[in-house]
Formats: C-alpha cells, structure tokens, sequence
C-alpha cells in the first residue's frame, strides 16, 4: 500500500475517492478497492469493523485514512426524534450536524463552512462569524454518522442547511452532493442545498448535472427589510434573486422553496404575507414557514402560534402553498450555531436589534 511522506497530514477518511483509494492501495488486489469502497459508503462501516480485510490491513488503512470529526457534544430531545452534534475538527473548529426522524424516513442536516460570513443576525452561526470553509470528507462524514446512528431506519434525505452558506463553499458543496447521490445512493430528489441567495452560485448549480431541490431563505419580500435581515441582499437584491431562481427551476425541473423564518412584529404582519405570496406565485415556489429558533445573540422571538397559522392562512387564500415547519430540537439547542455558541468559552454574542413592525 502506498505509504504518505512523513511531513504530509493524511487526507481524511472521506476526502479520498476511489482513484486515491487505488493509489492507496496499488499493493493489493483490485477488488480490495471495492471492498473497502463498499464498506465505507454501502454499510457506513468503521474500517475496524472491516472483518473482509486482514486486520494489517485495516490498521494500515486506518492510518492513512483518519477520520475528520471527534465528538465535543451530543444533544438528543426527549422523544429521541432529534440528536445533534457538535464536532470538533483537526485545527479546533467546530462544526454541528442535526439528525431528525420523521415516520416514513430520516433526514441529516450537515454543515459546510464552520462559522459562516453571511451576517444574518437572528441566526446563531452568523452572529459567530466565519472560521474556515470544510472539504468534502468533512461534509461528507456528518452524513456517515448519521446514517450509522438512525440504523434500523434508512437515512433518505440530506439537506445542505446546517453552519454555513453552500454557495459559498461552492466546490466542496457540489462534491459532496454527487458523493451522497453516487456513493450513497440517494436521489438528488432527496438531496436539498440552502442558500440566503447567491444569485452567481444559483446560476452555477442550475448548469450541473444534478437536480436537487433549492432552498432559498428569504425571510422578507421587499429590498429594504431583507437588507437588514440578510445582509447579502445589497449584493444580489430580491428582483435578482427571483429571476434566479426562476431560471434554475426551469433549468432542473424542480422545486424552488422559500424559507420564511416568522419573527414577531418583524415580517409576520399582513403586508408581509401579501408581499410572499406575490414573489411565490412569480417563481411558483411552494413555502416553509418556521417559527424563530430562539438565540443568545438575538432578542426578537419568534411568531405566536396563532400569528403563524393567520400568516398561513392569509398566504394560502392567496393561492401560495405553504407548510408549517416544526421546530424540532428547541430544548437541544437545535437552531444552527446555537449548541457552539452555548459550549463555547468565550464571551456571549453582541445582540442584534431590529426595529419591529407594526401587524
């Protein structure tokens, strides 16, 4: 097996593909390759756990193939539906991963940049700010432990909404979705990217052989609001975004979703919902709306029950599908960046005021 100049750090069990994995192991037969193959991504099996191969050989491989991620935290809700993870990577950042049961499936939500640089106050990553962007066997390994975790149950769906901005991890993004669709054997209909809207990286995605599901998180439907909320709206505004989106649901014939995070007297009131309902209807997007993770760093919380299901109703009279998504994890610090910012050491974020608005 080939052997790693002394000075080189191993590339991650994950990172490496198949051609590396050959190269790795030009020694032995080649059928060793599929077997080892096989094992990491058919059955999401530790290389210890190998019994197929000489145990020289999975220490061998073991070595040469570390693993990316060492648990610092896991939180699991009372009904077991939901576990998060924090990780901590080689250098010591951190990253978290989100694994949540439904009746008919498993879904993993998985990190792509540890911190991220798109400023959204009410989000806990983006009060934490940006550290570094992950490679695809970081990415790719949150998945692995979420597959091994849910067993009995099949992981089917893997959504790209966890610590960061896909977009903006651009290479490792599309990497790791081609190694869940190609390696794992997910449908990219059951593989989701989120994005706050970068339009250049939409545009890339609608030209790749890869039709998943877009998640745009919009949480406001005019220019002046969304610029507060998601900074990089000033960038790529919402007439940008829309068309956007608008050429790569028609690109990929699939599904465009807006997701609409419900904060209280911010973009809850009637105006707002009219506001929604007219981008919806224009790129014929189907809605999410989900009441505000509570953060340390943001005062502002989320829409009342009732106010949710008005904002509902009123899209829906409108003509806009609209789903009420479920926050799951609350009492497991589920909101992206939230398990981070309550383990880390340093002082608590600076809150972020917005002035609310009237209903």
């Amino acid at each position: 097996m080939k052997s790693l100049p002394k000075d080189e750090t191993p590339a991650s069990r994950y990172d490496i593909d198949r051609q590396d994995l050959a190269e790795l192991l030009s020694d032995q037969p080649g059928y060793r390759v599929d077997q080892v193959w096989d094992g990491l991504y058919t059955h999401a099996a530790e290389i210890s756990d190998m019994t197929n191969l000489s145990k020289p050989l999975r220490q061998r491989l073991g070595e040469a193939m570390p693993t990316a991620l060492t648990m610092a935290a896991e939180s699991t809700s009372e009904d077991g539906a939901t576990v998060k993870w924090l990780w901590d990577l080689h250098d010591g950042t951190q990253v978290e991963t989100v694994l949540m049961h439904y009746r008919d499936r498993a879904t993993v939500c998985v990190s792509t940049q540890a911190g991220c640089a798109m400023a959204c106050g009410f989000c806990a990553t983006g009060q934490a700010g940006f550290d570094r962007h992950l490679s695809v066997g970081e990415v790719v390994e949150q998945v692995i432990h979420g597959i091994r975790r849910a067993k009995p149950h099949r992981v089917s769906n893997v959504v790209l909404m966890g610590m960061g901005e896909p977009l903006a991890n651009y290479p490792t993004s599309v990497a790791a979705l081609r190694r869940f669709h190609q390696a794992l054997g997910l449908s990219a209909r059951h593989l989701t990217l989120s994005t706050v809207g970068l339009v250049p990286g939409i545009r890339r995605l609608a030209a790749e052989d890869l039709p998943i599901t877009l998640a745009v998180s919009l949480h406001a439907g005019n220019d002046t609001l969304r610029n507060e909320l998601v900074p990089i709206n000033k960038r790529h505004p919402l007439d940008d975004l829309i068309d956007a989106c608008i050429d790569y649901r028609e690109s990929t014939k699939r599904r465009v979703s807006f997701e609409w995070a419900l904060i209280d007297s911010v973009n809850d009131s009637d105006s707002d919902a009219d506001e929604l309902a007219d981008l919806a209807r224009r790129a014929r997007a189907h809605v999410n709306l989900i009441p505000l993770n509570p953060t340390p760093g943001y005062p502002t919380v989320g829409s009342s029950p009732q106010r949710v299901a008005e904002f509902r109703d009123r899209l829906a009279a409108k003509g806009t599908n609209a789903t009420v998504r479920k926050n799951r994890g609350t009492s497991i610090d589920a909101a992206c960046g939230q398990l981070r910012a309550n383990r880390a050491e340093s002082t608590e974020p600076q809150p972020v005021t917005l002035s609310p608005r009237r209903i």
